[in-house]
């Protein structure tokens, strides 16, 4: 597997990685197994110009909105494994429903179900959501690894990364228009495909390890071991979750 290039003295400051969540989504037919793919923006300061998946850090209100399909309590339970601070269900709940929002406001896919009107938010992205009048389903979501960057990084994320099969976004050909540039260039790529672009070395260590997952004859569902990756001195660490 691919490891991080991390270098001895980037030049940054300690700092404390911020909890983040990453959604791949996996659409099956008309041939190869495709994953939605896009660049980040050049004048970002993590990563700029690379290509990832949806996603993004996790937000407070994250925690306390309730979706109208909870995670599945596997999924959950495995999530507040290993969790730093104070593990709780809500926050594993938020980094779920984190990778759902930011999948929504980067690529304006919805994994959703239809709402009865008592979901309600402050918060602008989550509003936009919930008018579409969809809420989050987080039944389909599997917890496939962690990674936490490397210290000396201009900015470091303790990212979840959930893997999705397309058939639960419910308007995947016809996404919300969205106003952001937070990723560019937004496409369906095969997993050879995604390779020859310009990727994030724990990226490419994703889809060799999702690439290998799906391969399986078990696949990937709610119970698939998640791999965690994070770098203790110079020795790059993997367990399983």
């Amino acid at each position: 597997m691919d490891r991080p290039n991390v270098p001895l003295n980037a030049g940054h400051p300690p700092m404390r990685p911020r909890d983040a969540a990453t959604l791949v989504i996996v659409r099956r037919g008309g041939g190869e197994q495709r994953v939605l793919m896009g660049r980040r923006h050049a004048d970002h300061k993590f990563m700029p110009g690379k290509y990832v998946f949806p996603g993004g850090r996790l937000d407070a209100v994250d925690c306390r909105l309730k979706p109208a399909v909870d995670l599945d309590p596997r999924v959950a339970e495995r999530l507040i494994k290993r969790m730093r601070g104070r593990p709780s269900l809500a926050r594993a709940r938020g980094l779920a429903m984190a990778a759902v929002r930011e999948t929504f406001e980067e690529v304006g896919l919805l994994v959703a179900q239809a709402h009865d009107g008592r979901h309600s938010s402050r918060n602008p992205a989550w509003q936009k959501f919930l008018a579409s009048g969809y809420a989050p389903d987080l039944s389909g979501l599997c917890y496939f690894a962690r990674a936490i960057t490397p210290p000396g990084r201009p900015r470091r994320f303790d990212t979840r990364f959930f893997v999705l099969d397309a058939g639960r976004v419910i308007n995947l050909d016809a996404p919300v228009l969205t106003a952001s540039d937070e990723i560019l260039d937004i496409n369906w790529v095969t997993f050879a495909e995604a390779h020859a672009l310009d990727l994030p070395s724990i990226t490419k260590n994703i889809l060799q390890r999702l690439a290998a997952a799906l391969a399986s004859p078990s696949g990937i569902d709610h119970t698939t071991p998640a791999s965690f990756q994070y770098l203790i001195g110079k020795t790059w660490r993997e367990e399983t979750l």
